[in-house]
């Protein structure tokens, strides 16, 4: 874009979608909420908290009512000491972008402050708390965004929190042979850091101290 939209807009846009999400979600006690954002131009973003049965249905209506065409990242967090509902989080960060596809050698230009509706840029984040246990599961949408695809498949190796229905899961940061329940930001699992010299002076760990030797890195 040219230009961008203004805090008019952007409120105005954020408060329409709060409103749609409430009128379509709240009877199933679904919240969404306009947040505004602590930097830059405090413009606002929608946050919404569902349980994982209704995050397929949310991801639809936002893909398909809202216009929302981009998911930039998925992040699950452990809290092993937290509410017997609340052991384990995962989060979805969206956008909704007045991007379409566009013929080779073509070009189109938008004005941030003329977009209207649907088409003013917006910000989206869904919260799904997950019960304490062993086995914390919410659906896919991979098949609703390609982008969720590889940051799922982060958010399992490095939490363990699956994704049902997730074609071709695997692990991509941490080694394929890592042993099967070994998720590196469990607060279980004890890291150890080198200090910033063997950090830098020895990347690859090849002249580990002996005293590290075994010990989960």
């Amino acid at each position: 874009m040219g230009t961008t939209v203004t805090i008019e807009q952007n409120a105005e846009a954020a408060k329409a979608c709060v409103e749609s999400l409430n009128s379509r979600f709240s009877d199933a006690g679904v919240t969404a909420e306009a947040v505004a954002q602590t930097s830059g131009k405090k413009h606002e973003f929608v946050r919404i908290i569902c349980s994982p049965s209704q995050l397929r249905a949310i991801a639809k209506f936002l893909k398909l009512e809202m216009g929302v065409n981009h998911c930039a990242m998925v992040t699950g967090t452990h809290f092993p000491e937290g509410s017997a509902d609340r052991g384990w989080e995962v989060a979805y960060h969206l956008n909704r972008w007045p991007i379409a596809n566009v013929e080779a050698h073509t070009m189109t230009v938008l004005k941030g402050e003329e977009l209207k509706g649907d088409d003013i840029p917006m910000g989206f984040e869904i919260f799904i708390p997950l019960p304490a246990g062993d086995s914390p599961s919410v659906p896919t949408i991979q098949d609703i965004w390609e982008g969720a695809d590889w940051n799922e498949k982060e958010t399992w190796d490095l939490v363990g929190i699956d994704f049902e229905g997730h074609v071709n899961m695997h692990r991509v940061l941490n080694p394929h042979d890592s042993p099967v329940g070994f998720h590196p930001l469990q607060r279980q699992h004890k890291i150890r850091y080198h200090d910033f010299n063997e950090m830098y002076d020895d990347p690859q760990g090849f002249g580990r101290k002996p005293i590290d030797e075994g010990r989960v890195k």
